[in-house]
C-alpha cells in the first residue's frame, strides 16, 4: 500500500511537469517569440506591450482551439493550412521590414508605426508552430493519468503563454539601450529581422 501511494504522481508534480514541457516546447524560438523579442529590441518596452499582448492573447486563443477540438475540425478543410501559412508569412515579412528599417530610438519622433495588438493577435493565430507546439504539450499531458483536469491544464498553459512572451520581450528590450547608436541600431535590427524570417521559414517547412 505504501509503495502504491509513493508511486502515485502528486498534483504539484503534474503541474511542474506541465510547466517544464511548456517551457521547452512552447518557449523555444519560433515566429511569435522571436517577433516579440525583435519588436522589443526595435521599439522598446512600453511601445511593444500592445503587440506582445496581442501575441499572448492570440496564442491563448490557439490553446482554446486546440483544447476544444475546433482546430482539429478546421484542419479537415484542405484549404486552411495554406491560408494560415500564407497569412503568417506575409505578416512576418511585413513585420521584419518594419523592424529592419526602424530608426534608432534617439531619433524616434513618433511611434505611430509600431506593431500593435491586432498585428500580434493575427500573427499568433496564423502561426503554424503554435498549433503544433500547443497540441503536443496538451496532448502529452492529457495522455498521462493525471488528476488535474482540462480546466487546470488550460489555466497553467495560459499562464505559461503569458510568462514565456514576457520573458522574450524583456530579452529583446535588453538590447534597446544599444539602439540609440545609429550603427548598432541598424545592425541589431537587421539581425533580428533576419532571425524572424529564418525561424518562420523553418516553422513553415
Amino acid at each position: 500500500m505504501a509503495g502504491g501511494i509513493l508511486s502515485e504522481t502528486q498534483p504539484w508534480q503534474q503541474v511542474l511537469a506541465l510547466v517544464l514541457a511548456a517551457t521547452v516546447v512552447m518557449g523555444s524560438p519560433g515566429p511569435a517569440t522571436i517577433s516579440v523579442t525583435s519588436v522589443g529590441a526595435a521599439f522598446g518596452l512600453r511601445p511593444s506591450l500592445g503587440y506582445t499582448s496581442g501575441v499572448a492573447v492570440g496564442t491563448i486563443a490557439v490553446l482554446l482551439a486546440v483544447a476544444t477540438g475546433i482546430f482539429g475540425m478546421l484542419t479537415s478543410l484542405p484549404v486552411l493550412a495554406p491560408v494560415l501559412a500564407i497569412a503568417s508569412a506575409a505578416y512576418i515579412l511585413f513585420l521584419a521590414f518594419k523592424i529592419a528599417t526602424a530608426p534608432p530610438l534617439a531619433e524616434r519622433g513618433s511611434m505611430a508605426t509600431k506593431p500593435d495588438f491586432p498585428g500580434g493577435f493575427m500573427l499568433a493565430v496564423a502561426n503554424p508552430k503554435a498549433y503544433v507546439a500547443i497540441g503536443a504539450v496538451f496532448a502529452g499531458a492529457a495522455s498521462q493519468a493525471d488528476t488535474l483536469g482540462v480546466s487546470t491544464r488550460l489555466l497553467v498553459l495560459a499562464v505559461m503563454i503569458v510568462a514565456i512572451h514576457v520573458v522574450w520581450l524583456l530579452a529583446g528590450t535588453a538590447f534597446a539601450r544599444f539602439l540609440r547608436h545609429p550603427l548598432a541600431s541598424r545592425i541589431i535590427n537587421l539581425v533580428f529581422a533576419a532571425m524572424l524570417v529564418l525561424t518562420t521559414a523553418l516553422a513553415l517547412r
